[in-house]
């Protein structure tokens, strides 16, 4: 297959390519026509993940094959990533642990030792590219942080993704890689990074009571869509200058908590507010117990509704880990990314009440979320 140039259109593989970065990365590079061949690996087969419509047409596409695998397995990773003939063009890492309340062994397999997997058998092969999706959680400061910025990571995640991060540094040259640092991924498919916001919101408007939030408003929580993701990582991948090089990956929103907390408000027509520092501060010394303590609420709630609205199998949960309860800023600057013409603009430039109501109709129409808490 060859584009109007004459040129064979990229081989790539997209690991992990069920999750929600990656089914959205599938469906950017069939739809805008962009690769010859396209490998989707992961755990999970795409029947049972969950897909919506147009991710599932994308994943029937003809060009599109599926592999099983689990990467923190070296020699399953190894048959993954294997070809007759030329090396991939470009292999995409957006596999990795993201449940939330897993032991930190369970992070260190699922992230450090599965990316390192795929590093080392990437150099082994000589991939064109790896895009190394990693996190933005590097750094908490209210002022917009540069990829050069000395790093302390605050969630187990971050920290593991640094690590891999040095990694990747110790294989050059024979690794050709490009690191991606997302701030908060939303979009449709989501399930871990605003969704769970969107679901306490759903909670509160059946519970009838107001939404109450840790801190203040101010707390920053940058944002970015998973379609501009997308635009980044096929970008980076295909930009020469880019290797070796990290780049932070965020919309022009400068989101905080309060902005989010107004339109998962506008979105269920509920009223928010703030338990403020000080309240916020006592409860900082015994975080674990009042993440318990609100999941339990959230959980129990959720429950109630899944029965009401005979939702029998949804993989949505309202839960969220401690760490991210903490008073820790994420707040990033992309002017790097922006020195590229095609990304000099986000296609989504800061979250909506749309495109979160978007995501949360989706799921309804696969009965996934009950479509009465959107009326």
């Amino acid at each position: 297959m060859s584009d109007c140039a004459g040129k064979i259109k990229p081989r790539v593989v997209v690991l992990g390519g069920c999750g929600f970065i990656g089914r959205n990365l599938v469906d950017y590079l069939i739809t805008n026509d962009l690769v010859s061949e396209l490998r989707v690996v992961d755990k999970t087969p795409p029947q049972l993940a969950f897909l919506n419509p147009a991710h599932t047409k994308a994943f029937e596409d003809p060009r599109v094959e599926y592999k099983s695998a689990n990467l923190i397995n070296p020699t399953s990773c190894a048959t993954a990533l294997s070809r007759d003939g030329e090396p991939w063009d470009l292999v995409v890492n957006c596999a990795g642990e993201t449940r939330v309340g897993q032991t930190e062994a369970v992070y260190s397999e699922g992230i450090f030792t599965l990316s390192c997997n795929v590093a080392r058998q990437c150099a082994k092969i000589k991939v064109g590219r790896l895009i190394e999706i990693s996190s933005g959680q590097m750094y908490s400061s209210d002022k917009p942080q540069k990829e050069d910025c000395p790093i302390e990571p605050w969630t187990v995640e971050g920290r593991m993704k640094s690590k891999v991060e040095q990694e990747l540094k110790n294989l050059e040259p024979e690794l050709s890689y490009t690191i991606i640092r997302p701030a908060i991924v939303y979009g449709i498919g989501d399930r871990r990074s605003l969704t769970p916001r969107l679901l306490i919101g759903g909670i509160y408007k059946h519970l009838g009571q107001t939404m109450k939030l840790l801190w203040t408003a101010d707390l920053k929580m940058n944002t970015v869509h998973v379609t501009d993701v997308c635009r980044a990582i096929w970008t980076l991948g295909m930009e020469a200058e880019a290797c070796g090089q990290t780049y932070n990956v965020v919309d022009e929103a400068n989101s905080t908590q309060g902005s989010l907390a107004k339109l998962v408000s506008e979105i269920f027509k509920i009223k928010h507010d703030y338990y403020g520092t000080a309240i916020s501060t006592l409860a900082k010394s015994d975080m674990a117990s009042v993440a318990e303590q609100a999941n339990d609420t959230h959980l129990t709630a959720w429950a109630d509704i899944c029965r009401r609205y005979a939702l029998q199998h949804t993989p949505l949960e309202p839960s969220a880990g401690p760490e991210l309860l903490l008073n820790r800023q994420l707040c990033l600057l992309a002017d790097k990314l922006r020195l590229l013409p095609p990304l000099r603009r986000p296609l989504e430039p800061a979250p909506t009440a749309a495109n979160l109501r978007a995501v949360l109709e989706d799921y309804a129409s696969m009965n996934l979320f009950p479509k009465e808490l959107l009326l």
